[in-house]
């Protein structure tokens, strides 16, 4: 019986760990600013389209926060107690973040229902002059964010999420100013609210199923369990694979273990090497557990070799 762990590559990831951390920071203290100037704003004005892009950029700063401790933590060497470091307190913190945006949603939607009731006067001349400088510090802030790596970071796409859901909160705010301001329209603010209240529900679900999913365990989305599986079968002394299981400990982070069942004549070396080229090349696995068995006796041990 041979046993092989292969480590993870950690050379790339700290140069995308490096940028994240400075996207953050940078994002975290544009929008907590602005944020503090738009609560002030809404108040003045008395537009909901603007105290709910408030709230928002509220749960951003939070958000930002967090996801800036996040990554701080991610880099923290593993301990005896945590094996695998706090990397997975990224994916802890992109699932509050989606739920953070669900619940102020769902708080605006109902705001936004008592104004559709009774619609108040709104100050649409400050309205749409706030909601012009909040437009151009989301751009800014989004551009900062696109700088990381939103791609295969769930933590940081979490957070450009946020500041996208800004973006369209005062893309919002500004037509509901020019309608209020030409031709008198005061439920166009609570109908702005709504709109984009939708849009940040949609990306909040997605951002906290995604997270449940790895918490949970689940094969990463970017992986054919079918397809891997065939290929390690595919190797000429590979019999059957077994105890096969892919998940990930943080959103770029997959890992493997599997049990692989081979002749009784061959390598073990010379197997590992093999299964673990095409779990790199073809799937971008590099955390690898692989025991490799020989046929005859793993299969009176196990009654369940395919």
């Amino acid at each position: 019986m041979a046993h092989s762990h292969e480590g993870h590559s950690h050379g790339p990831g700290h140069h995308h760990g490096t940028n994240n951390k400075k996207a953050l920071g940078l994002a975290f203290f544009l929008i907590t600013i602005y944020m503090i100037v738009e609560v002030i704003g809404g108040f003045i004005t008395n537009s909901l389209a603007l105290l709910s892009d408030a709230g928002h950029m509220l749960s951003d700063s939070v958000a930002l926060g967090i996801s800036f401790l996040a990554l701080k933590l991610g880099g923290k060497q593993p301990t005896k107690e945590k094996t695998f470091g706090f990397k997975r307190f990224e994916i802890l913190a992109a699932f509050l973040n989606g739920i953070v945006l669900i619940v102020i949603s769902v708080y605006i939607l109902w705001e936004s229902y008592k104004r559709f009731l009774n619609p108040p006067e709104v100050m649409s001349s400050g309205m749409l002059t706030i909601s012009i400088i909040g437009l151009l510090v989301n751009i800014a802030a989004a551009f900062i964010l696109m700088k990381g790596d939103t791609s295969e970071n769930l933590n940081v796409r979490s957070a450009f999420l946020h500041v996208m859901g800004d973006l369209l909160g005062s893309v919002g705010a500004i037509i509901a100013a020019l309608l209020i301001m030409f031709f008198n329209w005061g439920i166009a603010d609570p109908i702005a609210s709504v709109i984009v209240s939708i849009l940040i529900i949609i990306s909040g679900w997605r951002v906290t199923k995604e997270s449940f999913h790895i918490l949970m365990e689940g094969t990463p989305s970017n992986i054919d369990l079918s397809q891997l599986k065939k290929s390690l079968l595919s190797l000429e002394d590979v019999k059957s694979v077994h105890d096969l299981h892919i998940w990930s400990i943080t959103s770029d982070f997959p890992a493997l273990s599997c049990h692989l069942v081979v002749n009784d004549q061959v390598s073990y070396e010379s197997v590992l090497s093999k299964a673990k080229r095409i779990l790199h090349d073809e799937f971008h696995i590099e955390h690898t557990t692989i025991q490799v068995d020989k046929e005859h006796s793993q299969c009176k041990d196990h009654d369940h070799c395919n």
